[in-house]
């Protein structure tokens, strides 16, 4: 099969590549207009095909995926004639530079650690697929400093998460996992005692985002009283409140459920102190970041009574792949953690449902194929937000610039010069911090001279990076 990246001087039978928006469950599906209703024939408009861009300086593109990335996201990136090698598993810091060195883009999951170790071997890189929610697994403040864009999906598994919290809240209320572990080493042991129904009680939400303010919806509507601590001042959904402050909302809950990214403001953001201003026999639930709870604190709050039960979806440190692998050589407090009665441990599944990780795939796999071929950023995370509208059939002869650049002054006038010769039909500019994206519609090009213009932008001393798509 043929490539879609060729060089200037390739064949003119090229693959066309269309991204399909056919996938209702992705958050970024596209919505058409519904048939008239006014009657008789509609009024109709001639669409032009978009004009399908290629790197003039690249022969494949090629995409490692690893962490077992969904199908719906691998048949993507597929169908664009891409070379894509998917592995199930996350890879060694020494296989992982090896394997990068090659690839101009890379997705992953939550386990690979794309440091800036790993990230300075990358010379293709041109872009990053986090097929997940969080970022932190990535130095994103390298990675825009070298031109390489960062994408995740941040919103397409939070039905899947507040599911699996109101899965916890019930199991916990009910003792659920003690009595199934001792049925099935024979023992029956039926008990009411401190069993309780979860109607009546009152959730306490840390970070009343997407999961928060889903959960809120759920547990209302299972008739939980629903408080909220977020440091932002947000409108509550049902007859939610919002606590001023976190010990206020520690004070009166029933249950608590972390659900706030990793930051230096959230670690061991529950520790002794919190779990002190808890209600006696109250619970606790962390299906955000592992470093949110101070585990050794809550070790002590459960053995003591304070806590009577606890979920944790997540770990300061988790192991790169399945296996016996939870012990005290990964966390030190692992075994204490494992002894304690009526806990929940699951291994990082608050997004593993079929439906998240497809409409995730979707997500992250169409974001990709629209930076690759066509410099859109949309959606990006450590890159000015830039969107320009498709070149179409009818401009055969242009080509769209791509310069990444420092955000210092003048680089607009010496890209411009550069440009000088060509029509710039279409430009815009952005900036996030030090570093701008620029992108240019250049008209009457010939392929002889994109090399030229190319060379040219590469000598500017504010150069970053350098894509000149046609």
């Amino acid at each position: 099969m043929a490539t879609q990246a060729q060089d200037i001087v390739g064949s003119p039978n090229r693959l066309a590549r269309v991204v399909s928006h056919s996938l209702s469950i992705s958050p970024t599906a596209t919505f058409h207009s519904p048939p008239s209703s006014f009657g008789g024939a509609q009024l109709t408009r001639t669409i032009t095909a978009p004009k399908q861009l290629k790197p003039f300086d690249t022969q494949d593109i090629k995409i490692l995926l690893l962490e077992n990335v969904n199908q719906s996201g691998r048949d993507i990136l597929a169908a664009q004639g891409y070379q894509v090698e998917a592995l199930k598993t996350s890879l060694p810091e020494d296989q992982l530079i090896e394997k990068i060195r090659q690839v101009h883009v890379i997705g992953i999951r939550s386990k690979t650690k794309l440091s800036e170790k790993v990230l300075r071997e990358a010379k293709n890189l041109i872009v990053v697929g986090c097929f997940c929610i969080g970022t932190n697994q990535v130095d994103l403040d390298y990675a825009a400093r070298h031109g390489i864009a960062v994408f995740n999906s941040p919103f397409a598994n939070s039905r899947s998460v507040a599911e699996l919290v109101i899965a916890e809240i019930i199991t916990l209320a009910r003792q659920l996992g003690d009595r199934s572990n001792e049925l099935h080493r024979g023992t029956w042991n039926k008990v009411s005692s401190k069993c309780w129904e979860i109607r009546g009680k009152t959730l306490g939400i840390i970070g009343y985002g997407h999961i928060g303010s889903q959960l809120s919806v759920l547990a209302e509507a299972m008739g939980m009283s629903v408080i909220y601590y977020d440091i932002l001042n947000l409108m509550a959904l049902g007859t939610a409140k919002q606590m001023p402050t976190l010990s206020a909302l520690l004070n009166d809950a029933d249950f608590v459920t972390c659900h706030v990214p990793e930051l230096p403001e959230t670690k061991n953001m529950i520790g002794a102190d919190q779990f002190e201003q808890m209600k006696q026999g109250s619970y606790l639930i962390n299906a955000s970041r592992g470093t949110v709870v101070d585990i050794p604190a809550l070790i002590n709050a459960s053995r003591n009574g304070k806590i009577a039960g606890s979920a944790l979806d997540v770990y300061p440190s988790e192991p790169g792949g399945n296996g016996d692998y939870f012990t005290n050589d990964l966390n030190p407090w692992a075994e204490d953690l494992r002894s304690l009665k009526n806990i929940i441990l699951t291994p990082h599944i608050g997004g593993s449902t079929e439906e998240a990780q497809r409409a995730i795939g979707v997500e992250v796999g169409e974001a990709l194929v629209r930076y690759v071929n066509s410099g859109v950023t949309l959606g990006s995370v450590n890159l000015p937000e830039v969107n320009l509208r498709s070149l179409t059939m009818d401009e055969p002869n242009h080509a769209r610039v791509i310069y990444v650049h420092h955000n210092v002054p003048g680089v607009l006038r010496k890209v411009n010069e550069i440009l000088g010769d060509h029509n710039v039909d279409k430009q815009i500019t952005d900036n996030k911090g030090d570093v701008a994206y620029l992108m240019a519609d250049i008209s009457d090009v010939r392929p002889g001279q994109i090399k030229e213009i190319s060379d040219s932008l590469e000598a500017l001393s504010s150069r970053i990076m350098t894509r000149i798509l046609y």
